[in-house]
């Protein structure tokens, strides 16, 4: 299979580019070929691949390549202290607030958590190496056995994502978890091997009314702003509407005010500050007679 590694080779060491699930617009029927799914909850955090090291030592590998365990110290001493040298995970860093996801808490410093106590854990979903193995061109089915066997002596920070291959089980997980900050759910192919870039051997299935973008400019204030400039995925640049809340407000003000440029008029948008470089952000389009040109705020996104 073409960009596939053959198992028993030397164990990974980063940067390695993580294996991409493509969009789908529906749960994927376990009943279709090829017949043998597991379904996984898709979680609301950074992606980040942990190679453990030897003297205690981690690195959590972004996608874009950049090393997160400065970021999030506790998880990469407790990986490092738990698990042997060699082991490679691909997972979710994700916080948590009143009980659900909090993906706006990953963008804050370690110190700021710590101290209003939000908790962050490593969700692992692949095993791409054990100590002295790549085991990438094994099948998940493999994979995931060997996970389950790796993690068996450790607890929270770390766990395995929750799973399961009965269909109607994760399409109730799809309808009732959404209110605790999943994303959708992941379907994968229990023989899929481990490969970089996208593949139709992994689906992910996104609830639907949301989208990502890059925020170009802040309307108002830079720490306490009264709309965005939001250039959507599909090309259009929108002002969001309506105007965001006091917690919005403050919430993009604490997170990207440092980046906001003097004041400057856009000739489409008006008086704006731009942001530079551009951050991601997630925004609802909401419908109307141009629907592309209505978006309301939702969240930063950040770095996944």
């Amino acid at each position: 299979m073409k960009g596939a590694v053959e198992p028993g080779g030397p164990v990974p060491t980063p940067p390695v580019d993580v294996m991409r699930p493509r969009p789908a617009d529906a749960l994927p029927a376990q009943s279709e070929p090829p017949h043998d799914l597991q379904y996984s909850l898709k979680l609301d955090g950074f992606r980040a691949l942990a190679f453990v090291l030897g003297d205690g030592k981690t690195v959590l590998q972004s996608r874009s390549r950049r090393n997160l365990a400065p970021e999030f110290p506790g998880i990469a001493a407790y990986l490092g202290s738990r698990l042997p040298p060699g082991i490679v995970l691909d997972g979710e860093l994700c916080a948590y607030r009143e009980g659900r996801l909090s993906f706006t808490d990953l963008l804050r410093s370690p110190a700021e958590r710590e101290r209003e106590g939000v908790p962050v854990s490593y969700i692992a979903f692949d095993l791409l190496a054990v100590p002295g193995r790549d085991i990438r061109g094994l099948p998940l089915r493999d994979r995931w056995e060997l996970l389950g066997a790796a993690l068996r002596e450790t607890g929270p920070p770390l766990q395995r994502v929750l799973a399961t291959r009965d269909e109607p089980t994760a399409r109730d997980w799809f309808r009732d978890l959404r209110g605790t900050g999943v994303e959708g759910i992941v379907a994968k192919r229990l023989d899929s091997v481990y490969r970089a870039g996208p593949t139709w051997a992994w689906r992910k299935i996104r609830y639907a009314d949301t989208s990502d973008g890059a925020l170009l400019a802040l309307i108002g204030p830079p720490d306490r702003p009264k709309a965005l400039v939001v250039r959507l995925s599909d090309g259009h640049t929108v002002t969001t509407s309506p105007r965001l809340t006091p917690a919005q407000a403050h919430e993009v003000g604490a997170l990207v005010a440092d980046r906001a440029g003097p004041p400057t008029v856009d000739p489409e948008h008006g008086p704006v500050h731009r942001i530079d470089p551009p951050v991601r952000v997630e925004v609802r389009r909401r419908e109307g007679r141009r629907r592309e040109d209505v978006a309301a705020f939702v969240r930063v996104r950040g770095e996944e």
